[in-house]
């Protein structure tokens, strides 16, 4: 963090409020929420890049190999998923070493030399321009994988409980506009008939890459890594400047004990891969495979079959020329847009089970009509397969778009969260990479077959979500542990647990109350267990009454 050690020793000397670039409290959040979203719009710029410029005609004249050859489009366009894998398991391995804020910088600048290098190919006979591309692709998705598995955890652990939902959705909700971005440039500069074609759109990438660097120079790192890695001073001056506090006021103090308690009861230190498979009060085994099955789900309900193959989709399925294709590929990513917003408005309303179940029933349903309405086989009935789609991007948008990136960033605790998140997000690439591949030759071989098997997938999620996801909405990141100790020690349903547990609303005292009624936390000196326990829970009802 540069010399923040240094300032926030002077800052402590003068008393005053600590700050990074000029900012606190609410703008600071704000800065630490717009690069965020940056990382998510690039995400999803990449997702929709090279449906527009695979099959050109400038595209193909410079790596001849794709020209006609549907096996290497797959592989150049698959690939990239790849590097994103490689890069969610360098952070699965390192990121707890480097930190949130180190990760997410250098994420952004492999992607930067990623798109140099695939900027950069020319063909020339023998130049091997293919496999130059490739390697840029791959290099891109490295730090593109680097990015997704950080930000969402750098965000959730810098957030206030009341918009921690909020901001990770739109996060989540930002890839759909970057999508939308990438389609419609693609259109447009498909009219310059020359290799700017395929080249601006590549190096567009890295005017977002930038934003991301150099806006994470100015940011704090997370303040709970801080702590963690017994770095008090540092951690201290973050708490403080993000609740625009000093660094001895009593709310900066509660917060910071509310943290490293929350440490205590994780044991946290190094955390080892073998601490993933751990239960007990902590559930971290359990909490891990609830993170990265919402991943899971996310792929193999269809979301990419639509979103990579939607002209393809319309073209084969439905019958239409390339040319309606591609524009109603564009519209499909505006409806994509307007419902990747509904999230913002209701998530901390509705909650994240209830947006699960609802997304889900609708992916479902819209499977169902899309595969019966391909059934007739006529271009009347055609016409129904399309509203499916339309009908899918929009349940998708709105609900399992962003839900999978916030509930592993909250679900898993401090100690593990940095590999667990890592898990999810592998998770997330390797089923991307799967779904990519195998959907063209499904729609070959089996045609409408291809939304039934998507539609049942969907119909399996609905019973995991309802017994096994336990709601998180309105809760800190250290209530959040409260659901599984009271889950386990009263050997009950976790999904009952967060039912039954009070809301705290962010009240530390009361935090601070219920560690200590669960173990996690020593009772202050000249109070007994059992006073502790009952004003833990009198804390706790008070809290859920303001």
């Amino acid at each position: 963090m540069g010399n923040l050690l240094e300032t926030s020793t002077r800052s402590l000397n003068e008393g005053t409020r600590p700050a990074f670039g000029g900012l606190t409290g609410n703008s600071l959040g704000f800065a630490i929420s717009f690069v965020s979203t940056t990382g998510f719009l690039l995400f999803g710029y990449d997702q929709g890049l090279m449906s527009g410029i695979i099959t050109a005609p400038e595209f193909n004249a410079e790596i001849p190999e794709t020209k006609e050859n549907s096996t290497i489009q797959g592989f150049v366009t698959a690939i990239y998923e790849v590097g994103c894998l490689a890069g969610a398991i360098f952070i699965l391995c390192m990121g707890d070493r480097m930190g949130r804020r180190y990760s997410i910088m250098l994420g952004a600048i492999v992607m930067i030399l990623g798109t140099i290098i695939q900027v950069c190919t020319f063909y020339t006979k023998g130049s091997g321009a293919l496999a130059q591309f490739v390697v840029g692709r791959i290099i891109t998705g490295i730090g593109n994988g680097m990015n997704t598995s950080s930000i969402p955890t750098y965000q959730a652990e810098c957030s206030k409980t009341k918009n921690r939902g909020l901001l990770i959705c739109i996060e989540g909700g930002t890839i759909a506009f970057g999508t939308l971005i990438s389609y419609w440039l693609n259109f447009g500069v498909s009219y310059t008939n020359s290799d700017v074609v395929w080249r601006f759109p590549i190096a567009f990438q890295i005017l977002f890459a930038l934003i991301i660097f150099i806006g994470m120079m100015f940011l704090p790192e997370s303040p709970r890594w801080l702590l963690s890695k017994d770095r008090d001073i540092e951690g201290t001056y973050v708490i403080a400047a993000l609740q625009a506090q000093s660094i001895d006021a009593e709310e900066t103090n509660i917060e910071k004990r509310v943290i490293l308690d929350s440490m205590a009861a994780s044991t946290i230190g190094k955390t080892r891969f073998r601490d993933l498979l751990t239960n007990g009060k902590t559930q971290h085994f359990r909490r891990m495979l609830l993170g990265a099955s919402s991943q899971l789900m996310q792929q193999v309900g269809g979301c990419n079959a639509v979103i990579y193959y939607f002209p393809i989709l319309f073209e084969k399925s439905i019958g239409e020329s390339r040319h309606m294709s591609l524009v109603m590929g564009g519209v499909n990513m505006i409806v994509y847009s307007a419902f990747a917003t509904v999230s913002w408005f209701i998530i901390e309303k509705a909650g994240r089970r209830k947006l699960f179940l609802w997304g889900t029933v609708g992916q479902m349903v819209s499977m169902i009509i899309t595969f019966a309405c391909l059934i007739p086989g006529t271009p009347s009935a055609a016409k129904g397969a399309a509203a499916g789609l339309f009908m899918y991007i929009a349940s998708f948008g709105a609900t399992w778009l962003p839900l999978p990136w916030l509930y592993p960033a909250e679900i898993n605790p401090l100690r593990t969260r940095g590999k667990a998140n890592a898990v999810s997000t592998i998770t997330n690439w390797l089923f991307n990479f799967l779904i990519v591949m195998i959907t063209p030759i499904m729609i070959d071989r089996i045609g409408w077959g291809t939304y039934l098997f998507f539609g049942a997938m969907n119909a399996c999620f609905l019973p995991i979500i309802f017994f096994f996801y336990p709601e998180t909405k309105m809760r800190s990141l250290e209530e959040i542990d409260f659901i599984f100790a009271k889950g386990f020690t009263e050997q009950k349903s976790y999904v009952r647990a967060a039912k039954e547990l009070p809301m705290m609303a962010g009240n530390g005292a009361a935090i601070e109350n219920m560690m200590i009624q669960y173990g996690f936390a020593e009772p202050t000196r000249g109070e007994s267990s059992e006073t502790v326990s009952a004003t833990g829970r009198i804390s706790a009802t008070d809290a859920k009454l303001e």
